[in-house]
């Protein structure tokens, strides 16, 4: 279908995107793109299958398009996270699985260090099954949360870890129960600190700091939580959570805790992205699949919402091919949007990233 708010820039050509990260280095734009999969030739394709020994796409943005300048070895990638310490530069990169079937899910998971012209290992992290990293500080101090473990037969799960900067390297700080978590999301209300854990199987969890680690706050939702967004309007806070097989919750901060405002309607979200100026908030939202995975609907339309009258309302659509994440940037009076998909709609892998211009 057409779409009257996104304007095709530019197609990257990637295998199993599972996430998009945009920053800018030196003076450089760039956005890394993990992978989950490759197709394996004469083997029927399934969204559970693959070459998951990959690696992490590093493309440079030069004049009006993006190049590639960098392969990093990362199997099974599911998420790219980049994040400076001071003078240092980072990407931590989660890696779910490798192997080609049957797959290993204890895999370490890497962090790369800027060298220079290119990212090198800077030091490695025994995980199972992860899928996201997300840094954030609290006063000087620096964490990295992993969101790990899965539910399978002959694998140890484990539960997702924080970890903090301890000068030289990271080291575990927190654990936090977990048995198929996929995403975190860091925010401050009311000069309280909030982490919330997304999780498949069990209840999403919001947490809070009491000033010396995280505490349980409030339950979210009981199952199927992939992600989280925040944004402030007319004076309150929201919280948005997408739910992959229903429809996602938008919450409210009553200044107690955060009620249910809104729903979101239609299964298969997996990620949010904000674009807000001074007239407009903009949610944008990527679904991921329908159906079961062994019979996946993968060619899908995402939404675009607009906040208006007190609630968001959807105001167009694309379509995306097994949507795994979205970013948003402004670059002078232009806005961007980068859109990763993991399937087409013949169950490959193979399947272009997107770069859009946000018209609105």
């Amino acid at each position: 279908m057409g779409t009257i708010y996104l304007k095709e820039m530019q197609r990257l050509p990637t295998s199993g995107a599972r996430a998009v990260e945009r920053f800018v280095l030196e003076g450089q734009t760039y956005l890394a793109i993990p992978q989950l999969a490759k197709d394996l030739p004469h083997t029927e394709p399934t969204i559970n299958g693959g070459n998951s020994d990959t690696e992490v796409l590093l493309y440079r943005r030069t004049a009006e398009t993006y190049i590639e300048q960098q392969r990093l070895p990362s199997p099974g990638g599911e998420d790219a996270e980049f994040f400076s310490l001071g003078e240092r530069h980072f990407l931590a990169i989660a890696s779910i699985r490798s192997g080609q079937g049957p797959y290993q899910f204890a895999v370490d998971s890497v962090i790369y260090e800027w060298q220079g012209n290119r990212f090198e290992e800077f030091q490695r992290v025994p995980t199972v099954a992860a899928k996201q990293w997300r840094h954030f500080a609290i006063g000087d101090r620096h964490f990295l949360a992993l969101a790990q473990g899965v539910v399978a037969e002959g694998v140890k799960n484990v539960a997702s870890q924080i970890y903090e900067w301890n000068g030289t390297r990271f080291e575990p700080f927190q654990e936090i129960p977990s048995q198929w978590a996929y995403n975190w999301h860091f925010f401050t209300v009311e000069r309280q600190m909030f982490l919330a854990h997304a999780d498949h199987l069990q209840s999403s969890v919001l947490y809070r700091w009491n000033g010396s680690r995280f505490e349980p706050f409030q339950p979210l939702v009981e199952t199927q939580g992939r992600a989280f967004t925040t944004f402030e309007v007319d004076g309150a806070t929201y919280l948005v959570c997408a739910r992959l097989q229903s429809d996602s919750p938008v919450f409210r901060w009553n200044g107690r805790a955060f009620g249910e405002h809104q729903l979101l309607a239609g299964p298969g979200a997996r990620e949010f992205a904000l674009i807000q100026d001074d007239r407009h908030l903009y949610v944008l939202r990527v679904n991921f699949i329908l159906g079961t995975p062994a019979n996946p609907q993968t060619a899908l339309n995402s939404q675009i919402y607009r906040w208006q009258d007190g609630a968001l309302s959807a105001v167009d659509a694309f379509p995306t091919f097994g949507g795994t994440d979205l970013c948003t940037w402004r670059e002078g009076e232009k806005q961007f949007v980068a859109v990763s998909n993991s399937l087409s709609a013949e169950r490959h892998f193979r399947t272009d990233t997107l770069i859009y211009r946000f018209l609105a």
